[in-house]
């Protein structure tokens, strides 16, 4: 069948076929589908949907564009098991958690992704950090993960090929909410992967892509019903994304801030209660702990110890960062020109973020793409950025802003203001995490 009248069937609502995904999926992986075919066809899918065997069709089709890895013959002393997230504002948590899940016996081949929309995405925040290599060859990454317990990469050129095409095409043409798109993006790279079990950190609130409780929940159980029918033990936790996660957005401002976390300098107690829930998960689908209460315990040995900080060190090194970026992160991140506080025009407590505000305010600060082919300056940010229930004053900033020079810091310091909301009466927060999702 033409690519075309593909389309043109899932344009009208009509159920593709397997085979008529496999086709368009194959003409996506080698280049025989325009960019222009592709994007008709995400928009297609994004107004009509999928029905369950057309997103396991997907997703098959996705996962076999390219090489699907077996760790079977590595020698590994532990379960292969990941996270993923959905994405947010601030979201740095596959920074800590990968480690800490290696020095809990995990191992952690994480393939990640770039920025989508107005969230941050974990390769840009690695592009930030000089000599790491996010995209090495199949054979490094599985001896980074061999040796270091995980290795934080993006897609090799041959895993899910087909994916990586349409993930950038998603970005730039704004049908990133799909969920059918969404399952089929994140579960193709992760059963590439060759796990053995995932867990999905999905985001709701007006930072997320998924805003509502509801929609949350749909695409958390989309996701654990397909990796799961693809022999993939999986679960999901649905968190809060109506603030920024920790203090810290950016890119280098998020590696300092992860830094912290695992050194023990200094951990946001939101992001901390995040971090912990989504490992306690991996080690409960990975089979390491019985239960929340073993797990929270080895978790906490893993950071006490410095082993997390360890791992995150070796693997750094392994792929080709500084050495000593954990002891040292100042001599190796590069700072931005102008770093000024933003102050609120009144005082208050914080009563909401417009959190999708902020995330397009680091995109004008040079933090983002506007088309898959833009440049990011991984220096520019936010930090300090103070959360809901917070009092902000004369003396206490909403955050810091980094930029490139004093006009972007002052556009970037008005779009933060308009997207806050102060109040002087009591402000109730948000739990961090609603909900989990499973099959039992």
């Amino acid at each position: 069948m033409l690519p075309q009248e593909i389309i043109r069937k899932k344009r009208d609502g009509g159920v593709l076929t397997e085979a008529e995904i496999a086709q368009f999926i194959q003409g996506l992986a080698d280049g025989a589908i325009t960019e222009g075919q592709v994007a008709a066809f995400a928009m297609a899918v994004f107004f009509r949907g999928m029905e369950m065997p057309e997103r396991i069709a997907l997703t098959r089709a996705m996962m076999q564009s390219g090489d699907v890895l077996d760790w079977s013959r590595e020698g590994l002393t532990g379960p292969v098991v990941d996270k993923h997230s959905t994405g947010g504002v601030g979201d740095k948590v596959s920074l800590m958690l990968g480690p800490i899940a290696a020095a809990c016996g995990c191992f952690v081949p994480m393939i990640s992704g770039r920025g989508l929309g107005h969230t941050g995405g974990t390769l840009d925040k690695f592009d930030a950090v000089p000599g790491y290599q996010t995209q090495p060859d199949t054979e490094t990454f599985r001896r980074v993960v061999r040796e270091a317990g995980c290795a934080i990469i993006g897609q090799t050129a041959n895993l899910a090929p087909a994916d990586r095409r349409l993930y950038a095409i998603r970005d730039v043409t704004a049908t990133v909410e799909s969920i059918p798109l969404i399952t089929a993006s994140i579960l193709s790279k992760k059963l590439a992967a060759g796990l053995q079990g995932l867990v999905m950190d999905v985001k709701t609130g007006n930072g997320a892509f998924m805003p509502t409780l509801d929609s949350a929940r749909e695409l958390a159980d989309s996701i654990v019903h397909v990796a799961t029918g693809a022999g993939v033990k999986t679960t999901a936790l649905i968190t809060d994304m109506n603030q920024v996660l920790g203090h810290a957005a950016g890119h280098v401002t998020e590696v300092h801030e992860a830094i912290e976390y695992l050194t023990g300098k200094r951990r946001d107690s939101r992001l901390d209660h995040v971090t912990r829930a989504l490992v306690t998960e991996m080690l409960l689908v990975g089979g390491l702990c019985g239960t929340a209460s073993e797990a929270g315990t080895r978790i906490e040995g893993a950071l006490s110890s410095g082993r997390a900080a360890e791992v995150f060190g070796r693997m750094v090194a392994a792929l080709g960062g500084p050495a000593d970026l954990v002891d040292r992160p100042g001599a190796h991140l590069p700072a931005a020109p102008v770093v000024k506080p933003c102050m609120a025009g009144e005082a208050g407590r914080i009563a909401a973020i417009d959190t999708r505000a902020v995330g397009l305010a680091l995109i004008e600060l040079g933090g983002g793409r506007r088309r898959a082919e833009d440049k990011i300056d991984h220096r520019v940010g936010f930090s300090e950025f103070r959360g809901l229930g917070a009092e902000v004053g004369p003396q206490q900033p909403i955050c810091l802003v980094h930029a490139v020079d004093g006009v972007s810091w002052a556009r970037a310091a008005d779009a933060i203001r308009a997207a806050v909301r102060l109040s002087g009466d009591e402000v109730l927060v948000p739990s961090p995490i609603h909900q989990r999702v499973a099959i039992d």
